[in-house]
């Protein structure tokens, strides 16, 4: 008979090669018609405190299930390892599962280990029973130095095994700024584990970038050796206040030592008293195996406090918060009216990307301009350090010499103010002729008739007035040589000049409050239709619904010289007099556009429900 014993530890895993070698040399293979059991001690004879091993042999099964706890008063047994045994007879093969324990004497005597169920495809086997010997000790010690799974066994605590740090640079932030954040999931390299489900983050008013592959390192904790791994993210806060977030439910397989407190422990071990991997037993060259069960932890919870953004926001200002830089460039530099010119934006720096749009022409006009395209190149794992590009196409109406600087704006954190970039004015040569229809001319009689012979002017009476009257004497001086009649002369000239001046000003004035008003008006009714159509993603429907209210509320408050960028709900509710209920829907309505401003894309491009719709649609509706 050839045994060949295979011993990957804690494997059920079959030689691969020896498999293939069988196979390729034909040789049958032939399993028992049942599985049986048997099991057998090292040896029957021992003594106090001197471990031997129990062997429980499965045959003909793979995938038995041996007993995990034995019990039997005056030994303490644990379960150690698993091996696999191939024997041949007549190039029949055979194959086994050895399970082994070991077994600590506690005390002299004689004792019985019972019959053990072992549970297999095609049923319950049992294993007979085993009788062990225990003398005393060379001194005569009758029981155990080291106790055993008595009545002082505490659990293990979680915590001493595994942990979970969230870890958050910043806790004072402003809305929409984002912050980096780290996971480290730690176990004890001391015994066997596995990570079944790593931590994710809890809370409310705020979101996370998705985690990238984490970091795995060795590291030395409070002298102590932890496998850690690592996630990486950033956090990004969508409305004011106080918010509280946790790492949690980290799940992962360990293999607990199982051991009595009794048990003596080493004046060196780093460890202390209470570490559970300090145990004599499981120094013994034939332990090493405990408890196996799964652990779940989560961080401490960490308060962030989100400070609102100030009113008073640029025009062109889209939720971008961080610190940024703008250059621009043009290609090509020469052309003809009508064609089209790209002009690049780049900005660099850190902030959230997400809220990050193209920059805006300083003036458009004679200028047509096209919807840009945008690519990011990330420079760190999480996106929020990189750089940002946009392309515009802008197509000149009439003859150029210059595209006008671009305009990008967003909020420092760091500065606590707003900052707009002002990118250079771009030189370029655009000739030709300009493609909007030209001005009618105004002819003059010289130009429309330069031939024509020039009427002479007809001749006129001149009237003689007669002046020689005898009273008038010699000293006569007309009126209008008088200083006196022209001093005044000048005062109805002054007055008049002032009221033309005053009208001429107040009809500016005038014109440019209608002006705007007009454009207001014509921006409210675009919007309006456009929230009817309700074909606009989740964020951009409630932004224009916000500004629709911002309009109404400066078109029904022009006297008091309100503008809609600073119209905030406060200013709404005092403004139209709404019910209680409307002026909660107001304010919800501030938040949550707000919320899905500062929250990136990704959370804002679901469409509206449409009983949302309607009920937006009805709380514009009532304010006239």
């Amino acid at each position: 008979m050839v045994v060949l014993k295979m011993v990957p530890y804690r494997s059920r895993i079959i030689s691969f090669a020896f498999a293939l070698l069988i196979a390729g040399l034909g040789i049958r293979t032939a399993h028992a018609d049942a599985p049986t059991v048997t099991a057998v001690l090292t040896s029957s004879e021992t003594e106090v405190d001197q471990p031997v091993q129990l062997q429980i042999k499965v045959t003909g099964e793979s995938n038995a299930t041996p007993p995990h706890d034995i019990a039997a008063d005056g030994l303490d047994i644990r379960y150690t390892s698993q091996s696999q045994l191939v024997e041949s007879r007549n190039f029949r093969f055979t194959y086994s599962v050895v399970y082994t324990y070991t077994v600590l004497p506690l005390k002299a005597g004689t004792f019985s280990i019972p019959p053990q169920v072992v549970r297999t495809s095609g049923g319950v086997l049992r294993t007979p029973a085993l009788t062990l010997n225990v003398s005393p000790n060379d001194d005569g010690t009758t029981t155990s130095r080291r106790g055993g799974r008595g009545s002082n066994n505490a659990p293990v605590d979680d915590k001493k095994i595994a942990f979970v740090q969230l870890l958050i640079p910043k806790t004072t932030v402003y809305m929409g700024e984002s912050i980096p954040a780290e996971i480290r999931i730690g176990i004890s390299d001391r015994i066997p584990h596995r990570l079944i489900d790593f931590a994710s983050l809890s809370g409310q008013g705020f979101t996370s970038q998705r985690m990238p592959q984490p970091d795995q390192t060795h590291e030395s904790i409070n002298g102590r050796q932890y496998d850690v791994i690592t996630f990486k993210t950033a956090i990004t806060p969508v409305h004011s206040g106080k918010i509280e977030i946790t790492a949690k439910d980290a799940r992962a397989l360990v293999q607990i030592p199982r051991r009595g407190t009794s048990r003596p422990r080493s004046p060196f071990d780093m460890f202390g008293m209470d570490d559970p991997f300090n145990d004599p037993f499981f120094n013994d060259p034939f332990a090493g195996m405990g408890e196996q069960r799964e652990i779940k932890l989560s961080s401490d919870p960490t308060t962030i406090e989100v400070k609102p953004l100030p009113t008073h926001a640029p025009p062109g200002f889209s939720g971008a918060v961080g610190h940024f830089s703008l250059t621009t460039e043009v290609k090509p530099k020469n052309a003809q009216v009508g064609d089209p010119l790209t002009v690049t934006a780049t900005i660099s720096g850190r902030g959230n990307f997400d809220r990050v749009n193209a920059p805006e022409l300083e003036n458009d006009r004679g200028w047509h301009t096209y919807p840009p395209s945008s690519n990011f190149k990330a420079d760190d794992d999480i996106g929020i350090s990189g750089t940002k590009s946009f392309a515009m196409v802008l197509t000149p109406n009439e003859p150029k010499k210059a595209v006008p600087p671009l305009i990008f704006s967003y909020f420092d954190p760091l500065k606590e103010t707003y900052v707009t970039l002002k990118g250079d004015k771009l030189p370029v040569l655009v000739e030709g002729t300009a493609l909007s229809s030209p001005a009618p001319a105004i002819a003059s009689a010289a130009t429309a008739a330069p031939n024509a012979t020039p009427t002479a002017p007809q001749a006129q009476d001149i009237l003689y007035q007669r002046n020689d009257h005898g009273r008038w004497g010699q000293s006569f001086t007309p009126t209008y040589l008088q200083p006196a009649f022209w001093a005044m002369q000048a005062v109805p000239l002054l007055g008049l000049i002032g009221f033309f001046g005053w009208e001429m000003r107040r009809r500016r004035v005038s014109d440019r409050a209608a002006q705007r008003r007009a454009a207001w008006e014509h921006e409210l009714s675009e919007l309006e239709r456009k929230l009817r159509r309700a074909d606009d993603p989740a964020d951009q429907y409630f932004a224009e619904a916000l500004r629709v209210v911002q309009l109404r509320t400066a078109l029904s408050a022009t006297g008091r010289g309100i503008e809609p960028n600073i119209v905030d709900a406060e200013t709404a509710i005092s403004t139209f007099g709404l019910p209680n209920d409307k002026n909660e829907r107001v304010r919800e309505l501030f938040r949550r556009s707000d919320e899905l401003r500062y929250s990136g894309r990704q959370n804002g491009d679901g469409a509206v429900a449409e009983q949302t719709r309607r009920e937006v649609i009805d709380l514009l509706d009532s304010l006239t």
